[in-house]
């Protein structure tokens, strides 16, 4: 939730109380930038089941001075610290941001292994970038994963390659081209959040 607040001392504590007030838990805080007397803050809360956003937003700019500037839901199950490690990474080194979105996914995502794929214009794919616990996947193996040019997620039975158990695997795009596999030996299933948070990760990367 990104808030505007008078840049005076004691500002900061009262926007805190009032969250804390309708049970919000506060994980994070980000002074984003200071101008004309005003701060610009980014908050990262948690809300109990039972409270909606509505009565943060109205809490908030019941305060002098106080403006929500724009609320967004992160996915449930979010792991925010190693996702904004892995954007940070990214950011840094544009020219290989698919790369170290895979090299991070095993940590981001609780997972073993994670393969970059290349995919050509006939459809082919081809595994260019891997975690070192990942498969060598071929071309065959590669295709029962298909397709690439939308996110998904499937249960693989221990048939399904040579020395690997039962496994659940998630496929994301990376721009027209690309596409990012992670995978969990055995499971559990990935959730809904965390193919959302992988697919908005995959879109900043590509």
């Amino acid at each position: 939730m990104r808030v505007s607040l008078p840049d005076v001392p004691g500002s900061l504590g009262a926007v805190a109380s009032t969250m804390g007030a309708v049970g919000a838990d506060i994980l994070a805080v980000e002074i984003v930038e200071k101008h004309d007397g005003l701060a610009i803050d980014d908050f990262v809360v948690g809300l109990p089941p039972d409270r909606l956003p509505d009565a943060l937003i109205s809490s908030c700019q019941g305060l002098d001075g106080v403006t929500v500037e724009w609320i967004s839901r992160y996915p449930e199950g979010g792991g925010l610290l190693s996702d904004l490690e892995a954007l940070e990474r990214m950011t840094n080194d544009p020219d290989h941001a698919a790369e170290t979105l895979v090299s991070s996914a095993p940590a981001v995502f609780r997972s073993q292994w994670a393969v970059l794929v290349e995919v050509g214009s006939d459809g082919a794919a081809n595994a260019t970038y891997s975690t070192p616990m990942a498969p060598d996947l071929n071309s065959d193996q590669l295709e029962r994963l298909a397709p690439f040019d939308e996110t998904h997620r499937l249960s693989l039975d221990g048939e399904w390659l040579p020395g690997y158990d039962d496994s659940v695997v998630v496929i994301s795009p990376l721009g027209d081209d690309h596409a990012i596999v992670i995978g969990r030996l055995g499971g559990p299933s990935y959730l809904d959040s965390e193919i959302a948070r992988l697919r908005h990760l995959a879109r900043l990367a590509s």
